[in-house]
């Protein structure tokens, strides 16, 4: 039976209030996109949660089709819950999302209730769970109106099933909406999840100025761009790289971006971090970003993104510097 590292609490982690809600969340939170599937190995699933959760890493992030196969991250993260991490249920931070295609057929993909609240009960289901800390709407659906998809948010929280709701891929139009849709029916709606890194700042173009008036909180997704701001590839493309077969990092990307990871890289150095540390810390130095997740293949790359936490400030020479190497 899994014990806690007792000192977990006092390993350097970081929490950040979600917006103007009463939810803490740590600077890094660990993401199960990847890594979670069928195709995993069950030992170092295992290890990898153990690590975060013994270095102060309390939300675990997941969605109904995060695997391969759909459903399966769900699935093996409940196994782990059941058997290991149940007596700490309540000093974690669950969260699970809707949106994207799940199963066949007109009612497994988008954001209407029907699918919204079905998908729910399956994740929980597969999560051995009975309710989550957070449930997501995955991303915007121009089909549905808004006011479906925040009906089926509400509900969720009215039945139990989840403390809080969120969002994620919204334009900022569309998060004030939604914002003012569950405020009017007091639902705890407390965060948004985008996609944020040095280079993909959509973020700043309004999204932050959204955030900041509604009064909530973001977590980014893909903070290291899918590996390229690590060191993985300052000597070139990897043999065993995701980029060789990964629709969401290309070779030619990596490839155009090459000189810019080099110049990052150097100026990571001479913050005394690797280029991972500093990219997460530059996610970070927005005040409206309560977290970042990041994925992880094995415990070891846990602890290494962990180590951004001990240098989260930037002169405003050093970001003047990054912003010209990203311009």
């Amino acid at each position: 039976m899994y014990r806690a590292e007792p000192s977990r609490y006092g390993n350097g982690m970081i929490y950040r209030r979600c917006g103007k809600s009463g939810l803490d969340l740590p600077a890094i939170s660990l993401g199960l996109w990847h890594n979670f599937g069928t195709n995993s190995d069950a030992r170092n699933r295992k290890a990898i949660l153990f690590a975060a959760f013994d270095h102060g890493i309390t939300h675990f992030d997941l969605a109904n089709n995060y695997g391969p196969v759909y459903g399966a991250a769900e699935e093996n993260f409940g196994k782990i819950m059941a058997k290991d991490l149940r007596p700490y249920r309540d000093e974690l931070i669950v969260s699970t999302k809707a949106g994207w295609d799940m199963w066949p057929g007109p009612y497994g993909d988008h954001g209407s209730r029907k699918y919204l609240l079905a998908s729910l009960d399956q994740s929980l289901a597969r999560m051995k769970l009975d309710y989550v800390d957070l449930f997501y709407h995955h991303r915007p659906d121009p089909k549905t109106p808004l006011e479906e998809t925040a009906g089926a948010l509400r509900d969720a929280v009215r039945q139990g099933k989840a403390l809080y709701v969120g969002i994620s891929a919204y334009s900022p139009e569309d998060t004030r909406r939604m914002s003012e849709l569950l405020r009017a029916q007091n639902v705890p709606f407390v965060i948004h999840q985008p996609k944020y890194n040095m280079f993909c700042r959509d973020v700043e173009a309004g999204l932050t100025d959204a955030l900041r008036s509604c009064g909530l909180g973001a977590i980014c997704f893909s903070p290291l761009a899918q590996g390229l701001l690590t060191d993985r590839y300052l000597n070139g493309i990897p043999s065993d790289s995701r980029a060789k077969e990964n629709r969401f990092l290309k070779e030619a990307e990596v490839a155009e971006q090459l000189p810019k990871v080099r110049r990052l890289n150097e100026i990571a150095k001479r913050r005394g971090q690797t280029l991972a540390q500093m990219a997460l810390a530059w996610n970070l130095r927005l005040p409206e970003m309560t977290s970042v997740l990041v994925g992880a293949s094995r415990p070891e790359q846990v602890l290494d993104n962990l180590g951004a936490l001990r240098n989260l400030e930037f002169s405003p020479e050093e970001l003047a510097e990054i912003d010209g190497v990203l311009a």
